[in-house]
């Protein structure tokens, strides 16, 4: 993401075109001025007779210049508080705001002032007993800057107006104020106000983005708020006791008014209301793009996913538990949307999380994850979104393949999860998940196989499940294994595989599986 700092702004937009436009500027008047000194007046001091005042002319002269900067003054508050105005409607509300307690703006503005005053009050202090030539030089100075840098700081509003810099320079100063960083800071409560302003920017961004289908953008913030959050993980630990406290300030903001009491304290006493509000705020943006921008749905999903990320590796439990627990709020939403695309690629991201937790030895998380994939799995089933089911069997066999490679304790519990997500078919619909899953539990089963003798016990336990089941079931689902050749899709994915292929090693093993139902060996022998 952009930030407001980069390429520094004032010197690109502001200080490089002025000296541009002053040297071109200068140069044609120096040039035709100097052709006419040596016509007209070749035997006198160019610069005596540029300076040769005359009263009457230069009293017209500073008139008309008070005016010329009194008429840009008015155009260019004219333009910007129209550009800043549709830059707010779009962007979020607070920009005016941003805009004016920028010191650039206010500078340049006051420029204009002073310059229109200066020049009304030297017009009027020049008569015949009394030259100021030195004022009067100064306002020929002040008129000449005032027209030199309207257009360059035309340049700088846009530049300040442009979308990645807005949302780089609100994450610069929620950083700040969550890490105690930069000037002004105030006391903690005015940092951790500051804080929350910031995110809430950034949220405002994004939701009047994905409200317009303006996909860059809406993903610019998302972003933003993401590197906001894993940039303060990162520093957490040094940041001082109060901040952690929920005061009244924070208690009043409407995502934490709408908490019990209970709640809140809970916030306080785990010192993770910062992550709450950010994770808060991925919820409205997820609720506003679902169904009409997947494409933020994901990246808040991939982004959750590195806050999870961020907080296992600075050790967090805390905020690591937040973000399980805001997964399973935009699962939940997902279902009740019934957008399976987007259930699928927030379950890839939740899996990739939890993989990650897996390597870090946080068994009981990994084991309390699971739940929530059958948990997830069986809702979609009795919704009848297959598809979703079906994903979340693949993925928690994904899971036990990990915890086995990683011969992590929480493997048997993921196993008997594992086992567990399939029901009962009451209808066609589900009849066909029911199939995902147990295709799913085959090939998990050839995995275990493939591992030799350690792995025998566990590919029995998946036996001793599917063992009743129908023998044309059984035949359709090794059948279909089988038949899948191709790793690919032969749709873009963002799994990269196929569900249902397994390479030839473990197809052996899949028959060796297969034989061991009586109604199947010599099916599966003859295959």
């Amino acid at each position: 993401m952009a930030v407001a700092g980069n390429a520094n702004p004032r010197r690109r937009t502001l200080l490089y075109p002025l000296l541009l436009l002053g040297g071109i500027a200068l140069a044609v008047f120096l040039g035709f001025y100097l052709i006419d000194w040596l016509i007209l007046a070749p035997g006198k001091n160019p610069f005596v007779l540029l300076f040769n005042f005359d009263v009457d002319t230069l009293q017209n002269a500073l008139g008309n210049m008070a005016q010329v900067v009194a008429a840009i003054l008015g155009i260019v508050i004219t333009v910007v508080s129209i550009v800043v105005q549709l830059a707010a409607t779009r962007y979020t509300p607070r920009l005016a705001d941003m805009f004016f307690r920028d010191r650039t703006n206010l500078a340049v503005l006051g420029f204009f002032v002073v310059a229109c005053i200066n020049a009304v009050w030297v017009s009027v202090s020049v008569a015949h007993t009394f030259l100021p030539k030195v004022s009067i030089i100064f306002t020929m100075v002040l008129v000449t800057a005032s027209l030199l840098i309207m257009v360059p700081y035309f340049a700088y509003v846009f530049d300040f107006l442009d979308p990645d810099r807005v949302v780089g320079r609100i994450q610069e100063q929620a950083v700040a104020s969550a890490l105690g960083r930069g000037r002004l800071l105030g006391d903690m409560a005015d940092r951790q106000v500051r804080a929350l302003v910031g995110v809430e920017q950034l949220s405002d961004i994004s939701i009047n983005a994905a409200s317009q289908k303006d996909k860059a953008i809406a993903s610019g913030a998302v972003d933003a708020i993401k590197d906001l959050i894993c940039a303060y993980l990162a520093e957490k630990s040094h940041v001082e006791a109060d901040w952690f406290h929920v005061g009244p300030r924070i208690r009043r903001n409407p995502d934490f008014v709408s908490l019990a009491a209970e709640s809140v304290d809970d916030l306080d006493q785990k010192r993770v209301w910062l992550e709450y509000k950010v994770l808060r705020q991925y919820q409205s943006i997820y609720n506003e793009a679902l169904g009409t921008v997947p494409d933020v749905n994901h990246l808040i999903a991939i982004n959750t996913r590195y806050i999870g990320e961020a907080a296992l590796k600075a050790n967090d439990a805390e905020a690591l538990q937040l973000a399980v627990k805001f997964f399973n709020t935009y699962l939940r939403a997902t279902l009740n949307a019934a957008n399976i695309r987007t259930a699928y690629n927030v379950l890839n991201q939740y899996r990739q999380l939890t993989e990650h937790a897996l390597e870090l030895g946080q068994s009981v998380l990994v084991c309390e994850i699971a739940f929530f994939f059958k948990y997830y799995a069986q809702i979609a089933h009795s919704m009848d979104l297959g598809f979703v089911t079906e994903t979340a069997a693949y993925d928690l066999a994904t899971l036990c393949e990990r915890a086995f490679a990683l011969r992590a304790p929480s493997h048997d519990a993921i196993l008997k999860v594992m086992l567990e997500v399939d029901k009962e078919a009451e209808s066609q619909t589900q009849e066909h998940t029911l199939r995902g899953v147990r295709k799913a539990q085959a090939k998990l089963a050839s995995f275990y196989l493939v591992a030799g003798e350690s792995g025998v016990q566990y590919a029995r336990q998946i036996f001793d499940d599917m063992k009743d089941e129908r023998a044309e079931r059984l035949r359709s689902i090794c059948d279909e294994l089988l038949r899948i050749e191709s790793k690919d899709f032969w749709e873009v994915i963002d799994r990269g595989t196929n569900f249902d292929y397994v390479d030839a090693t473990r197809k052996a093993q899949l028959k060796v599986f297969f034989s061991w139902f009586p109604s199947l060996s010599k099916e599966a022998a003859h295959a």
